[in-house]
């Protein structure tokens, strides 16, 4: 499961994203500092999400990813299927995502990393949901589906990556969502070895 992911636009950039989308940013806590760099559970990240009480109002905020598990393990990944998601939905925005795969060589002990990324170095919205709790304050996870075929090759699931034309349906907790999760078609992640 992904447990690493690459954040690398400005809030400036993030920010240009969503206006093309006529979803424009706010940031009820200020304009946070984004640079660019790779994001390990419990590690602060951005996320987007409805405001609260006004779902054509988008605000950026940043959230530590996972909150802690019944037994104690971080929750950072939540398998999507057969579950309805009524509230909660957040945008998890990065710039790719990392799976790791056994090394080619016996010998060596490191796992070989491979960055999933858009093929035209765009932003990446992963399906997320944000929630409360009680250790930790607000935190977010990232849902997770069948792979597509260009995750399929390295791993068995894969983190919900919503094309931009969901970014605003996936944030309005009215719309139905159990189908907008689901495999990308083929193309649509760039896999380079990282």
């Amino acid at each position: 499961m992904c447990n690493l992911y690459t954040t690398k636009k400005s809030v400036d950039e993030v920010s240009s994203w969503f206006r093309k989308l006529q979803m424009p940013l706010h940031f009820p806590e200020g304009i946070p500092n984004l640079q660019p760099k790779d994001i390990a559970i419990t590690d602060p990240g951005p996320i987007v999400r409805a405001a609260t009480g006004d779902t054509a109002t988008y605000e950026l905020v940043i959230r530590r990813w996972s909150w802690p598990g019944p037994g104690g393990k971080p929750v950072f990944n939540f398998r999507s299927e057969g579950r309805e998601f009524s509230n909660g939905r957040g945008l998890i925005v990065a710039d790719g995502f990392y799976e790791f795969t056994a090394p080619m060589d016996a010998k060596q002990k490191r796992k070989r990393r491979w960055l999933f990324s858009a093929p035209d170095e765009g932003l990446i919205g992963i399906a997320g949901l944000w929630r409360k709790h009680e250790q930790v304050g607000e935190a977010f996870t990232m849902l997770t589906c069948e792979p597509g075929p260009d995750v399929a090759p390295y791993h068995d699931r894969q983190v919900a990556v919503l094309t931009p034309d969901q970014w605003r349906d996936w944030l309005d907790p009215a719309v139905d969502v159990r189908g907008m999760i689901r495999p990308l078609a083929p193309g649509s992640l760039r896999v380079n070895p990282a």
